[in-house]
């Protein structure tokens, strides 16, 4: 966390400032139907009137900070988002600065930032920020993806749904070897070795995944390396990749599906499993590149198509992105009830921070701009026809 970007905390008391807002602000806020400081719970009460001035000048990145130092509250930060999101309010606010948006877009045009000198640092900054974290916010498969809530009893329920049906997806078999791009801390490679018989390969670019992961699975034909995808060299029956994607980045994606190619058998077939979005954009959300996902780029469907042409075949292109909302809306609840287990390590602006996270991106679901996708990838070789699981 990016403690050095630390703004003065808002008065105390936490006293809504009833200074009128710029006229801008104003009508955005009023076209999502927010009011500031309003007594809808997805109303915004300001507590600090320099947020006006970050929110000119920074943009989404300015508002996210502006929450992480108390200068502003929301009873419900996910109903929040889900209007500005849905109004395309936040869109429009860091199109005000024209030059701050030129420099995200050249960013991402000019640069690779996901080039493989970059490709730990997603590793480093978030997913080695601590276990107890994510053990307290996820459930017991240590799953960091999206569950299939489909007659799901609960959470863990949920995500034990979607790894079985990844699994059926893949058509796993006893005895095969299946490579996972981005193993996370072992979840998927532990349930398919147990529960299908599957000899596993699992990468990973954070260390303290790798040493969870192979502390989780031990004892089981599952072996977890610490490296990038593009140093890949053995053949596999079947590759999978869930919730990596996203790390890849569109400079990269032909070297990705022709890793992913190289890897895989020519009956095999590739499960990819990734958030999408619902255009094709040049930028990022400069909040999230900034204190969650540095480097991240989420893909369009248009994006994955034109790189998977030529490369594989599309057997089924499956689509739940509304199962986001609800697991994201879970991993709160999760969060919430252990912080005083974490507040002394963590502090208070973290806690702020993980809150806006899991928060604007449930609203990024509900307002279905964030989809969720499932492919499941063949090559032209392969001779077997293949049905559709759900």
């Amino acid at each position: 966390m990016q403690r050095d970007e630390a703004l003065t905390l808002a008065p105390a008391g936490n006293r809504p400032v009833r200074q009128e807002p710029p006229a801008v602000i104003r009508d955005l806020a009023t076209e999502a139907g927010i009011s500031i400081n309003g007594d809808a719970p997805w109303d915004i009460q300001v507590l600090d009137e320099r947020v006006y001035r970050l929110v000119l000048t920074k943009g989404s990145l300015g508002f996210g900070e502006a929450y992480m130092d108390g200068m502003w509250e929301c009873e419900r930060l996910d109903q929040l988002f889900h209007r500005l999101l849905s109004s395309n309010a936040e869109e429009q606010i860091d199109n005000g600065s024209k030059l701050r948006l030129l420099g995200e877009i050249l960013r991402h045009s000019l640069f690779n930032l996901q080039s493989s000198r970059r490709a730990f640092q997603v590793g480093e900054q978030h997913y080695d920020i601590g276990n107890d974290v994510f053990e307290a916010m996820l459930d017991p498969t240590m799953s960091y993806s999206c569950a299939y809530w489909h007659n799901a009893a609960g959470l863990r329920d949920a995500q034990q749904k979607k790894l079985d049906m990844i699994c059926r997806k893949l058509e796993l078999r006893p005895g095969e070897r299946l490579l996972e791009i981005g193993c996370g801390w072992g979840g998927l490679a532990h349930f398919a070795a147990t529960h299908y018989g599957v000899e596993v390969v699992g990468i990973t670019v954070s260390r303290e995944q790798q040493k969870l992961a192979r502390a989780r699975c031990a004892g089981l034909p599952v072996s977890i390396e610490l490296m990038d995808y593009r140093d890949l060299g053995e053949t596999f029956d079947k590759v999978v990749s869930v919730g990596m994607f996203e790390h890849v980045g569109p400079k990269n994606y032909a070297v990705y599906f022709d890793t992913a190619h190289r890897a895989l058998k020519d009956d095999g077939l590739f499960l990819l499993h990734t958030i999408g979005n619902d255009v094709t954009s040049a930028k990022t959300d400069p909040w999230i590149d900034k204190y969650i996902f540095p480097n991240g780029k989420l893909p369009s469907a248009r994006e994955i198509a034109s790189a998977v042409e030529r490369r594989f075949l599309v057997e089924d292109w499956q689509n739940f992105g509304p199962d986001y909302d609800r697991t994201l809306m879970a991993w709160w609840e999760n969060f919430d009830t252990a912080w005083p287990f974490l507040e002394a390590k963590y502090g208070k602006r973290f806690y702020r921070m993980w809150k806006y996270y899991l928060m604007s991106c449930a609203g990024f679901f509900r307002s279905r701009q964030g989809q969720l996708w499932q492919l499941v990838l063949s090559k032209r070789e392969r001779d077997s026809i293949y049905r559709s699981v759900r």
